[in-house]
């Protein structure tokens, strides 16, 4: 049984992004709304996608521009505490990220009773934030610490905003993550937000690592939800839920039904996520 098999009950599940405002103290944090108008955002997106079908929600700090190699305490205080609040008699999975801090990411879903974490936690890159480097023994050790070993990790390895500075071969970088670094799970990334990766290169990532779950992280859309479902074992959508198709929008309720919709006429993907006793 892979990740996506355990946490979803499922062999292929929608994961649908729930992403954060600005949170206090980034560049385009909205001090009028405050805290209040982060928790209606969420919520109101949390609603939307939990209502259109979707598997499971991911909840992450996408609006924390420009993105930080290690957060703020402020952004685990007030992402565990929003969390708690919109996942409140949420039936479905949830999963916690922040851009790009794993131990924090830990430390979000051991407070909220989230089932995962997606974080970039192998591998040194030049990125738009500088020199990005990663500790995944320091990672799975406060995973440890926490005693939250059943807490599944999901492993971006082709990571957004930014290139390997020791290129490998993509199946061998899988092999390595799961080998070596414990991947519970892979992602496979676009060069950024919205972008899709190579089909092809999701189809070498699930043959290099077969009994691990491969995820498409970005990208996917209504129209190719089928394909990437068929050569992957999730997908995590969040762009193409949103108004007009724009990562910063409110989540649209019509266009989250149309993609649930459409992977359901692809015969791929069933809907009717498989409902678990609430996490908070």
């Amino acid at each position: 049984m892979n990740a996506i098999e355990e946490i979803f009950g499922k062999s292929k599940a929608i994961i649908a992004m729930a992403h954060f405002p600005p949170l206090p103290g980034q560049p385009l944090y909205d001090a009028s709304g405050g805290l209040a108008k982060i928790r209606e955002v969420v919520s109101d997106d949390v609603d939307r996608l939990a209502a259109a079908g979707a598997d499971g929600i991911l909840f992450c700090n996408e609006g924390d521009r420009p993105y930080r190699a290690h957060a703020g305490h402020e952004t685990v205080a007030v992402m565990s505490s929003v969390i708690q609040d919109a996942a409140r008699g949420l039936r479905i999975p949830f999963g916690a990220d922040v851009l790009w801090d794993p131990q924090a990411a830990i430390a979000i879903a051991f407070a909220t009773g989230a089932r995962f974490v997606r974080e970039v936690f192998t591998g040194v890159y030049s990125s738009d934030f500088g020199i990005w480097n990663t500790d995944p023994a320091g990672a799975l050790r406060f995973r440890r610490e926490l005693g939250a070993s059943d807490l599944r990790c999901f492993y971006n390895i082709t990571a957004e905003f930014a290139s390997p500075l020791a290129a490998r071969p993509i199946e061998l970088t899988a092999r390595s993550a799961v080998f070596s670094s414990l991947a519970d799970a892979i992602c496979v990334s676009g060069s950024l937000t919205g972008t899709a990766p190579d089909i092809d290169v999701v189809a070498a990532v699930k043959r290099a690592v077969p009994d691990t779950a491969v995820i498409v992280n970005t990208g996917v859309r209504a129209d190719t939800v089928g394909k990437f479902l068929n050569a992957a074992d999730a997908v995590i959508v969040g762009t193409a839920l949103k108004r007009d198709g724009v990562t910063w929008n409110p989540v649209d309720a019509d266009r989250a039904k149309s993609f649930i919709a459409a992977a359901a006429g692809t015969g791929v993907w069933s809907p009717g996520p498989a409902r678990t006793p609430a996490m908070v």
